[in-house]
């Protein structure tokens, strides 16, 4: 059995973790706070490095970065996004489809800078270690670049907002990707006037966030630690933290 020293030897200072901790609970998908400063060279930098060391299966690293600075090319973006959004209103009904309406989901001409992040399918050939059965890592993994990426822009200050809603072949052409190469996400990133004390999605009423011990299992699918299980019950006591007093109240010594 390992000694608590042993334990503890790896872990962060207090005010490490709760930096990392602070990052996560306060990120947000940001649309409609972006101010117009550009973002300097050496924060770009900084968060394009921690989203390029972010985790890949088999160290494929299989995405790119887009940077769309260009007006021209935002504005035909953002028609393309008003296009897919004005044919997905429709598909939701009734007092949904007035939420929606009311929802701001992009700030593409608004933010200084757009990131669009690639997955290039066949950058290490058809047989990658990991991806030998499962054919769809590559993509999960460019999703975890785009997660540093985000991570890291909330410790600079800086917005993101993920915009989705795009017809993937239209945006291919506007941007140049070859057909082999998937957008994973198009971000709309720069520096805010604030950030939202909750997802604008939750506090608009759209969807609640779940609870965590509703989704935890243990070694089988849906049977867990039970009500009064030790597990459940810490889940529960950190959730309340989170939910009284925001992302500073969950203690991480």
């Amino acid at each position: 059995m390992n000694s608590p020293d042993s334990q503890l030897q790896h872990q962060f200072s207090s005010a490490e973790r709760e930096a990392v901790y602070r990052a996560i609970f306060n990120r947000r998908d940001v649309r409609g706070q972006f101010l117009p400063d550009p973002i300097p060279d050496d924060v770009l930098t900084r968060v394009l490095l921690a989203a390029h060391h972010a985790p890949s299966v088999g160290f494929m690293q299989p995405w790119n970065f887009l940077l769309v600075r260009s007006p021209e090319v935002k504005r035909r973006v953002h028609d393309l996004f008003a296009s897919a959004n004005a044919e997905a209103a429709e598909m939701f009904a009734g007092e949904r489809r007035e939420i929606y309406s009311r929802l701001k989901l992009e700030g593409i001409l608004e933010s200084p800078l757009n990131i669009c992040v690639t997955c290039d399918r066949e950058r290490t050939g058809p047989v990658v270690i990991g991806r030998t059965h499962m054919k769809t890592m590559d993509l999960y993994s460019s999703v975890c670049a785009v997660q540093n990426l985000w991570l890291a822009a909330r410790a600079e200050g800086l917005g993101v907002g993920w915009v989705s809603i795009f017809k993937q072949a239209e945006l291919q052409d506007a941007l140049g990707i070859p057909r082999a190469v998937t957008p994973i996400a198009y971000l709309c990133i720069g520096y805010v006037s604030h950030f939202k004390e909750r997802p604008e999605l939750e506090s608009a009423g759209w969807l609640p966030r779940l609870p965590l011990d509703e989704l935890v299992y243990v070694d089988q699918w849906q049977q867990g630690e039970g009500a009064d299980a030790p597990l459940g019950a810490e889940i529960r006591r950190q959730q309340g933290a989170i939910q009284r007093f925001g992302p500073a109240g969950m203690k991480t010594v």
